[in-house]
């Protein structure tokens, strides 16, 4: 029974890819030469990279019943020691994305905290403060001058 049924999906599958194909034949007639170059490049692409992933299995689908389910090339699923490795990466992603995040509202705070600072501490005119540049001279102030 399963394989009556898997060859009447195969054959239906067949038949609609022939369709497909000949709707797209028949109006690939009227494009222009340069496109049409492109979509048969395109199809040797297709072509290519599809017996490429026919030759390789690593997952499978188990049939039973009137459901599917998809393994990762066992037939016991994940272990509990593959979806740590899969969730360990997601972990240290969001990890690092807050150690940056934090970096980042540090160094925001520090700058604000000198111009601040030097608003109070100097007797510049507050239209200084309104200088795009007033931070970057802020800034090679701080730095001491290099000897030569």
């Amino acid at each position: 029974m399963k394989i009556s049924l898997q060859k009447n999906s195969t054959i239906l599958q067949d038949r609609f890819g022939l369709r497909t194909a000949s709707y797209l034949s028949a109006g690939s007639t009227k494009l222009p030469h340069d496109i049409s170059e492109r979509l048969r490049s395109a199809r040797v692409q297709a072509v290519s990279q599809r017996k490429i992933t026919s030759t390789q299995t690593s997952a499978g689908v188990v049939h039973s019943g009137g459901s599917a389910a998809l393994t990762w090339g066992s037939g016991e699923g994940l272990s509990w020691w593959s979806r740590i490795g899969s969730v360990l990466p997601l972990i240290a992603l969001v990890t690092g994305l807050l150690v940056i995040n934090t970096f980042q509202s540090d160094n925001r705070t520090q700058e604000l905290a000198e111009v601040d600072a030097a608003l109070l501490t100097d007797d510049l005119p507050p239209a200084a403060f309104a200088d795009p540049g007033f931070v970057q001279f802020l800034k090679t102030r701080r730095q001491p001058a290099s000897p030569l």
